[in-house]
C-alpha cells in the first residue's frame, strides 16, 4: 500500500461513524480501511474476553462480514459500535454452542455451560467496560501521532518499556519523555471529557 492511501485511511479513522458510514455505503474502499481500523481491537477484544483465542480471527471475519451485508440496514450510525458488539457476541455465542456439541459432556462441562447462560444478550457489565474501552481508544485516535504512540507504548504495552529506549525510537530526549507525556495524557483527558466519559 503506498502512503497516500494509507494516510486517507488514518485520517478517516478519525471521522465520526456517520460521515464513515456513509462513505462506505458510497462505496469508498478507504473509508472501509478505516472504520475496520477504528472498530478491529473491540471485535478482537470480546472473543478474548470470552476465553476464544483460537477462535477470534474467525469470529472477527464473520462479523466483518455481516458488516459488510448488513451496514445499509442500519437505521442510526451512532449504534454502530452497539450493533458490533451485539453481533460478535452472538457470533462468539455459536461457536461456543458449537464447540459444546462436540465435546462429549461430563458433569464438569455441564456445569460450565449452565454457569455460561444461554442469553444472547450482551451481558450489561461487558457492554459498559467494551464501551469505556472503545472510548478510548477513540480518544487515543484523536491525539497527534507521536502522543498517540507514546501513550500506547507506556501504558500499552507488556512489559513497560523503559523511558530511554521509547525515547530513542521517538527521537526524543529521555528527560522529556515525562513532560511530553503528561502533556499527552492532559490531552487524552480532554478528549475522554468531551465525550462524555
Amino acid at each position: 500500500m503506498t502512503a497516500a492511501p494509507k494516510m486517507q485511511r488514518e485520517g478517516r479513522a478519525t471521522w465520526p461513524d456517520d460521515r464513515l458510514v456513509a462513505a462506505c455505503l458510497k462505496r469508498d474502499q478507504q473509508a472501509w480501511s478505516a472504520l475496520i481500523d477504528k472498530y478491529k481491537n473491540l471485535i478482537f477484544s470480546i472473543p478474548m474476553k470470552l476465553g476464544l483465542y483460537d477462535d477470534a480471527a474467525d469470529i472477527f471475519q464473520a462479523v466483518c462480514l455481516d458488516l459488510l451485508n448488513d451496514l445499509p440496514r442500519l437505521r442510526e450510525s451512532r449504534a454502530l459500535p452497539k450493533w458490533l458488539m451485539q453481533t460478535c457476541y452472538h457470533k462468539c455465542l455459536q461457536v461456543r454452542r458449537k464447540a459444546e456439541k462436540q465435546v462429549p459432556l461430563n458433569e464438569e462441562n455441564t456445569e460450565a455451560a449452565s454457569d455460561s447462560g444461554d442469553s444472547s444478550t450482551l451481558p450489561d457489565d461487558m457492554l459498559v467496560q467494551l464501551e469505556k474501552e472503545q472510548a478510548v481508544r477513540n480518544a487515543l485516535s484523536e491525539l497527534s501521532p507521536r502522543c498517540e504512540q507514546m501513550v500506547c507504548m507506556l501504558f500499552f504495552e507488556n512489559p513497560p518499556r523503559p523511558y530511554e529506549e521509547i525515547a530513542k525510537e521517538l527521537g526524543l530526549a529521555t528527560g522529556s519523555i515525562g513532560f511530553i507525556r503528561g502533556r499527552c495524557l492532559e490531552k487524552l483527558k480532554q478528549h475522554l471529557e468531551n465525550m462524555g466519559f
